[in-house]
């Protein structure tokens, strides 16, 4: 499996209610967006990644804001496909790399590249994308790293994504805006549904 080439774009989904983790997986797959991000920034969601794991068959779920290895072991428990951080240190990637599952360690620059690089890492998450330096930060790097691909996050909205997209380091973008919070709430899993759908065609 490889995590860049699934969608043109991964929700970076925030579970606060682990009851609504279902219902949003399945707009997200419905939409054409089967790789899901939840983010390990509440306490709903381990349940969430549960959840979706055992009653989403279609959907690739994956934790994000992978910090510690605590954080690894847990999320692969729970049942995540990928992990996702928005860092990486030596101990970080070393208990990803020892997962099984696939993982986008998170860099910012040009030595944080080169670490990760170091250890054998081609994939990366690029963040956080846009206060980094956005699409000319992404441009240099593909000099010295020609063989390197991103996923960049942090940022990025519908108008923009397609620039991040045309980038041939570029396999995929990470996007918040299609489980706006107050669709969850509400329930609308239609408007999600239909923002993955238009997500879906950014590429």
């Amino acid at each position: 499996m490889n995590l860049l080439d699934l969608a043109p774009v991964i929700p970076v989904v925030v579970v606060e209610d682990a009851a609504t983790a279902v219902p949003m997986a399945r707009a997200l797959v419905a939409g054409g967006l089967p790789v899901i991000e939840v983010t390990l920034r509440t306490p709903a969601a381990l349940a969430a990644i549960r959840a979706i794991a055992e009653r989403v068959p279609d959907a690739v779920v994956g934790a994000g804001t992978v910090r510690v290895s605590a954080d690894v072991s847990a999320a692969v428990a729970a049942g995540a496909r990928f992990l996702v951080s928005p860092g990486a240190t030596a101990a970080l990637v070393e208990a990803m790399a020892a997962s099984g599952v696939p993982y986008l360690p998170g860099a910012a620059t040009a030595s944080e590249v080169l670490a990760l690089y170091e250890r054998g890492v081609r994939e990366m998450k690029f963040f956080p994308a846009e206060a980094a330096g956005g699409v000319p930060v992404l441009k240099a790097l593909a000099g010295p790293y020609p063989d390197v691909r991103f996923c960049p996050t942090g940022g990025i909205k519908p108008e923009t994504a397609p620039n991040y997209l045309s980038l041939p380091n570029v396999g995929c973008v990470g996007g918040t805006w299609l489980t706006p919070s107050d669709a969850l709430v509400q329930g609308d899993y239609a408007r999600i549904e239909k923002l993955a759908g238009l997500a879906r065609e950014l590429r």
